[in-house]
C-alpha cells in the first residue's frame, strides 16, 4: 500500500462493501492523519468484515501481490465469519473452504508471518465446528497434509506452518463460541487427537538437526496442547524434552512455560506415579538455580522456581499422600524455601521469592486437613520448616539500608510495601500451624536483641521482628498471650533511629489496643511515644491511625490523659502538620476519647477543641467566596462531622461487654453535640447563603449532621424542628442530593414519633414538591436527584405512610414521575425507582390516595415494566422489575389480569421477536404465582431473553 500526499476521502456509510473500497478504507485506518476519519473507516470495515460480500473479497484480499496489512484483514474477515457466522454456511461448502485454506496456508508458509496465523486461526476454528463428524480426523489429516512433499514449499517453512496451525488450534478452542455440549464433545476429541501431534513433536525435539526455531515452536505448541487437560502420563516423554531443553539459553523461557502449563494442568493430580517421576528432575535443577543466583541472573532463577512452585503448590496433597516417598517431597520443599529465602532485595534484585508464598499456605491447609494420626507425624516433620520459613521471611522483609534505599525508585517502593503486607499475610496464617510458640519465639529474639550490648543490632532487624509480631497481632486474639506485657515493656527500649522503625512501633503498639484495653495498667508505656510522634508528620499515617485505635478501644481508661491528649492533638491540628484524611482520623479518635469524659467535661474539651476552628469559619463565612476559602470551610465542615460521628455518649455503638463492665453513670441534660450544633446553628446557615451554589460545600454541611442524627439517634431531637427548616429552605433554592439524603435519615428516624411529625411532614411535601417541579422543566439532567427522591419516597411508604394521606401531596404526579424514573437509562436511578414501586402497590387498600392513583394509571406503570423487560432496560434491572409485577399481582390481581391482556395485544409489543404465544404464555405464568417471587424473577429473566433474541444463545450462559 502506496503512501500518498493526500489521504483518500472517507468512505461514505452507504459504500458497497468491494475489494476496492475495502483497501481505500485501510488506507485511510493506517494513513489518515484525522482521528475521525480513521474511527469511520474503522467503524466502516468492523461491518464489511460481518457482510455476506465478506465472503467475496477477503480471498481477493489475500493475493500475493497485496501488503501484508491488506492481506491480514483478508484473512480476519474469514475468521470472523467462520467462527461468528457458522450456521450462514451451506455443509456442501465446508470441503471447498477447507481446501481453499490449506492452499492459502501453504501459500503464506514463506509470507508474511501475521497473515499465516489469521489463517491458521480460520482453519482451527472450521475445524472445531466441523469435528467429529464432518470432519472426523481433523488433526491427523493436518499432519499429513502438510508432511506431504510439495516442491514449491521449502521444507522447514511447511514444518512451521503445520506446527502454527497445532499451537492456534487449543487455543482458538479455549476462546471459542461452541455452546458447552460441544465443547465437551470437541475436548475429547481433541485429547484423542493428541496422538497424531505428539509424537511428531517428540521426533523435531529429538532430532539432532532441528534448528533452535524450530524446538522453540514445538514447546510452544507443545503448552498449547497440555491445556486441554490431556493425561499426564502421555505428557511424560515432552515433559522430560522440556527438561533437557532447559539447559539450552535459547529455549530455556519456552521449556519453562511448557513444563508449568503442563505440571499445573488440574487433571494431573491424578497420576501421581507420573508426578513422582517429575521430582528427580525438578531438583536436579538445583545446581542450575544456584549458579544463577551467584552471578545474578534472575530470569533463570525466576523460571527454576516456577517450575518447583508449579509443582509443589498444584500437588502437595497427591505427593504428601504417598508417605513412603516423604523424603523426596521434603527435599522439593526444601528447594521451594531456598527460593523463598533467594538472596537480595526484592523487587530490585530478586523478583523470585513472592511466587513461593502461596506454596506455603496450599501445604499448610493440606497437612492441616488430614486426620489427627497422620497429621500429628506430618507436624513433627513440617513443624521445624515452617519456624525456619518465619526465620526467612522476617529476614526477607528487612529493608535495606539507608544509603541503598535512597536510590530505589518510588515504584520500587511501593512493591517492596506490597511484599512485605504479602509476607505479614503469610506470618498471620503460619501462626495458625504455630500456635503461641511463634510470638514466644518471636519475643525471644527480639529480647536477645534489645538487650544484646555487646554486639549491637541494626534497626532493620528489630524493626522486622517487631513487624512480625504485629502482622499476628493485628489479627490474632493475643489477650491471652503471656508474651505481650513483656513487648509492651522492651517497646520504650527501642532506639528509634528511623522513619520506617518508628512507623513499625506505631502499628505495633496498634495492634495491640484491645490487649492493652484489659490491661489498662500498660497504658501509660506506650501512650508518650504514640503522642511524641503525633508532631512528625513523617510518621502521620501510623501514629494518627495508632491513636485512633487506642481511644477507641480503651476510651474508659483514658479520661487520667485526656486532657494531654486532647492538647497535643489541638496542637498538631493548629501547626497543620497532617493532611486531611488524617486530620479527619484525629477528630475520630477525639471523639471516642470524649464519649467517655462527664458531660461538663465533654462541653469544656468541645469549646477548647471548636471554639479556633468556629472564629475561622466566622472569618470565611464573612469573605467572598473563592477557590481557596471554599477549600477550608470544606476542611473545617470535615473536621466538625468527623468528630461527631464517634462523639456518643449513649454508647450505640459499644458491644455487650464493655458496657457491662464499665457502665458509665447515666448523664442529664441536652447532648454536648447538640449543644454544640445549637450554637453554631446559625454560623452554618450563614455559610450556606454564600455557598448553596457549591454542592460540595453543601454537602459537607449536611455530613454534619447526618453523621450527628446516625450517632446520637434520638438524642438529636431537640434540632428536628430548625434543620428541617433549613434544608427546607436549601432545597427550595437549590434541589441538591445531600439535603435528600439528609431529610430520609430524619424521616426513618423522627418520622414516627408524634412530636416531630409536623416539621417532617412539612419538610418531606417541600422536597416533593420542589421535585415534582423539577420533573415538570426536565429531570433528565438530574438522574442523581431522582435517584435520592425516589429512594426518599420509599422509605416515607416504609417508615410513615400516613404521609401518603396529607392533601397537599400530588400522589398522582409522585406516581407518574415515578413512572418516568423507570424509563431512566442510569441504573442505579430505575433500580430506586422498582424499589419505589415495590413499597407503594402494597400500601393499595389501606392509603385511599394511593389505592385511586394505582386503579387509575397502574396501567401505565405496567406498560413501563413491560417495556424494560422487552429490552428497554439493562438485563441486570429484571429481579428488580419482576418485584414490581410480583406486587401488581398479589395486590391489584384483578386489574393486572385485565391490564396485562390489553398490553400483550399490542403489535411488536414488548418486542418484535416474541410470537403472540410467547406473550400469553408469560401473561398466564405471572398471573398464577402469587406466593413465589423467586419463580417470578426466572419468568422475566427468560422472557427478557426472548425479547432480546438471546434465548438459547452463548450470552445466557452466566445470566
Amino acid at each position: 500500500m502506496e503512501r500518498r500526499a493526500e489521504a483518500p476521502p472517507p468512505p461514505p456509510q452507504g459504500l458497497d462493501f468491494t475489494v476496492e473500497n475495502v483497501e481505500k478504507a485501510l488506507h485511510q485506518l493506517y494513513y489518515d492523519p484525522n482521528i475521525e476519519n480513521k474511527n469511520l473507516a474503522q467503524k466502516w470495515l468492523m461491518q464489511a468484515q460481518v457482510s455476506p460480500q465478506a465472503w467475496h473479497f477477503s480471498w481477493l484480499l489475500l493475493h500475493m501481490d497485496k501488503v501484508p496489512e491488506i492481506q491480514y484483514f483478508g484473512a480476519s474477515a474469514l475468521h470472523i465469519k467462520i467462527s461468528r457466522y457458522w450456521n450462514d454456511i451451506p455443509a456442501d461448502q465446508y470441503e471447498s473452504l477447507k481446501s481453499q485454506l490449506f492452499t492459502h496456508i501453504t501459500r503464506f508458509a514463506s509470507g508474511s508471518k501475521i497473515v499465516l496465523t489469521r489463517l491458521c486461526v480460520a482453519l482451527a476454528s472450521l475445524a472445531l465446528s466441523m469435528m467429529p463428524d464432518a470432519w472426523p480426523c481433523a488433526v491427523a489429516d493436518m499432519v499429513r497434509m502438510f508432511q506431504a512433499e510439495d516442491s514449491n514449499v521449502d521444507g522447514r517453512a511447511r514444518c512451521l506452518a503445520l506446527l502454527e496451525l497445532l499451537t492456534v488450534l487449543p487455543e482458538e478452542f479455549q476462546t471459542s463460541r461452541l455452546p458447552q455440549y460441544r465443547k465437551g464433545q470437541v475436548r475429547s476429541v481433541l485429547a484423542q487427537e493428541c496422538g497424531s501431534v505428539f509424537p511428531l513433536l517428540e521426533q523435531l525435539l529429538q532430532q539432532q538437526d532441528s534448528p533452535g526455531f524450530i524446538k522453540q515452536k514445538v514447546l510452544k505448541c507443545f503448552s498449547s496442547w497440555v491445556q486441554l487437560e490431556i493425561p499426564l502420563m502421555d505428557c511424560e516423554n515432552l515433559i522430560q524434552a522440556a527438561f533437557t531443553s532447559l539447559q539450552d539459553p535459547e529455549l530455556f523461557d519456552t521449556a519453562v512455560e511448557a513444563v508449568v502449563n503442563a505440571i499445573s494442568q488440574p487433571d494431573a493430580q491424578r497420576y501421581v506415579n507420573t508426578l513422582l517421576k517429575l521430582i528427580p528432575p525438578v531438583l536436579g535443577l538445583q545446581e542450575q538455580l544456584r549458579q544463577a543466583v551467584q552471578s545474578g541472573d534472575m530470569e533463570t532463577s525466576h523460571g527454576i522456581c516456577r517450575i518447583a512452585v508449579a509443582l509443589g503448590e498444584n500437588h502437595s496433597r497427591a505427593l504428601l499422600d504417598q508417605v513412603e516417598h516423604w523424603q523426596s517431597f521434603l527435599a522439593l520443599v526444601n528447594m521451594i524455601m531456598f527460593c523463598t529465602g533467594i538472596p537480595g532485595h526484592y523487587p530490585v534484585n530478586e523478583t523470585t521469592s513472592s511466587l513461593t508464598l502461596t506454596f506455603w499456605y496450599t501445604l499448610q491447609d493440606d497437612i492441616l486437613s488430614f486426620e489427627p494420626d497422620k497429621q500429628a507425624v506430618y507436624q513433627q516433620v513440617y513443624r521445624p520448616v515452617y519456624f525456619q520459613l518465619v526465620d526467612v521471611l522476617l529476614h526477607k522483609a528487612q529493608f535495606p539500608s539507608d544509603e541503598e534505599y535512597g536510590f530505589w525508585s518510588s515504584d520500587e517502593k511501593e512493591q517492596f510495601r506490597i511484599y512485605r503486607v504479602d509476607i505479614s499475610d503469610t506470618l498471620m496464617y503460619v501462626y495458625e500451624m504455630l500456635g503461641a510458640e511463634l510470638l514466644s519465639s518471636l519475643y525471644d529474639k527480639l529480647g536477645r536483641l534489645l538487650t544484646n550490648t555487646e554486639q549491637p543490632s541494626t534497626w532493620q532487624h528489630t524493626e522486622a521482628l517487631l513487624y512480625g509480631f504485629q502482622s499476628i497481632a493485628e489479627t490474632i486474639d493475643v489477650n491471652y498471650s503471656d508474651v505481650v506485657p513483656g513487648l509492651i515493656g522492651l517497646i520504650p527500649r527501642i532506639s528509634i533511629s528511623n522513619v520506617q522503625l518508628a512507623d513499625t512501633v506505631m502499628f505495633t503498639i496498634g495492634s495491640l489496643s484491645e490487649w492493652l484495653a484489659d490491661h489498662p495498667v500498660m497504658i501509660n508505656n506506650v501512650l508518650p511515644l504514640v503522642l511524641q510522634a503525633l508532631g512528625n508528620p513523617e510518621l502521620s499515617i501510623s501514629s494518627v491511625s495508632t491513636l485512633k485505635k487506642i481511644c477507641r478501644e480503651c476510651k474508659y481508661d483514658l479520661p487520667p490523659y485526656a486532657a494531654n491528649i486532647v492538647a497535643v492533638s489541638q496542637e498538631v491540628l493548629m501547626k497543620q502538620i497532617h493532611k486531611t484524611s488524617q486530620c479527619m482520623w484525629l477528630m475520630q479518635a477525639l471523639g471516642f476519647l470524649l464519649s467517655a469524659l462527664q458531660v461538663e467535661e465533654i462541653l469544656k474539651n468541645l469549646h477548647s477543641l471548636i471554639t479556633p476552628y468556629i472564629q475561622q469559619l466566622e472569618k470565611l463565612a464573612d469573605e467572598t467566596p473563592n477557590p481557596s476559602n471554599r477549600l477550608a470551610i470544606i476542611h473545617i465542615l470535615g473536621l466538625l462531622s468527623n468528630l461527631f460521628t464517634t462523639l456518643d455518649i449513649s454508647h450505640h455503638d459499644d458491644d455487650h461487654e464493655s458496657t457491662e463492665v464499665k457502665k458509665l453513670p447515666v448523664q442529664q441534660g441536652p447532648n454536648p453535640v447538640v449543644v454544640v450544633l445549637q450554637q453554631v446553628f446559625q454560623l452554618i446557615q450563614k455559610v450556606l447563603s454564600k455557598w448553596l451554589n457549591d454542592a460540595q460545600v453543601v454537602e459537607s454541611v449536611c455530613a454534619i449532621f447526618e453523621k450527628s442524627v446516625k450517632t446520637l439517634l434520638d438524642d438529636f431531637a431537640p434540632m428536628v424542628p430548625q434543620l428541617c427548616e433549613m434544608l427546607g429552605q436549601m432545597y427550595s433554592t437549590i434541589p441538591q442530593v445531600s439535603a435528600i439524603e439528609l431529610t430520609r435519615q430524619l424521616v426513618h428516624i423522627f418520622a414516627h414519633e408524634p412530636a416531630h411529625f409536623p416539621p417532617i411532614k412539612a419538610l418531606f411535601l417541600l422536597v416533593t414538591s420542589v421535585t415534582l417541579t423539577l420533573f415538570q422543566q426536565g429531570p433528565r439532567d438530574h438522574p442523581d436527584i431522582v435517584d435520592s427522591f425516589m429512594q426518599l419516597l420509599a422509605q416515607a411508604l416504609k417508615r410513615k405512610p400516613d404521609l401518603f394521606l396529607c392533601s397537599n401531596l400530588d400522589v398522582k404526579a409522585v406516581f407518574q414521575c415515578g413512572v418516568l424514573s423507570l424509563k431512566f437509562p442510569e441504573a442505579p436511578t430505575v433500580k430506586a425507582s422498582c424499589g419505589f414501586f415495590t413499597e407503594l402497590l402494597p400500601r393499595c387498600g389501606e392509603i385511599a390516595p394511593v389505592g385511586q392513583v394505582v386503579h387509575e394509571n397502574g396501567k401505565v406503570l405496567l406498560q413501563a415494566v413491560l417495556e424494560g423487560i422487552g429490552g428497554q432496560a439493562s438485563r441486570s434491572l429484571m429481579d428488580h422489575f419482576a418485584e414490581i409485577l410480583f406486587a401488581l399481582n398479589k395486590h391489584c390481581f384483578s386489574l393486572l389480569s385485565v391490564w396485562i391482556k390489553e398490553a400483550m395485544q399490542q403489535d411488536g409489543f414488548p418486542s418484535a421477536r416474541v410470537t403472540p404465544e410467547q406473550k400469553e404464555n408469560f401473561s398466564q405464568q405471572i398471573l398464577r404465582e402469587r406466593v413465589n417471587k423467586r419463580r417470578v424473577k426466572e419468568m422475566v429473566k427468560e422472557f427478557t431473553l426472548l425479547c432480546r433474541g438471546l434465548h438459547g444463545t452463548e450470552y445466557t450462559a452466566d445470566y
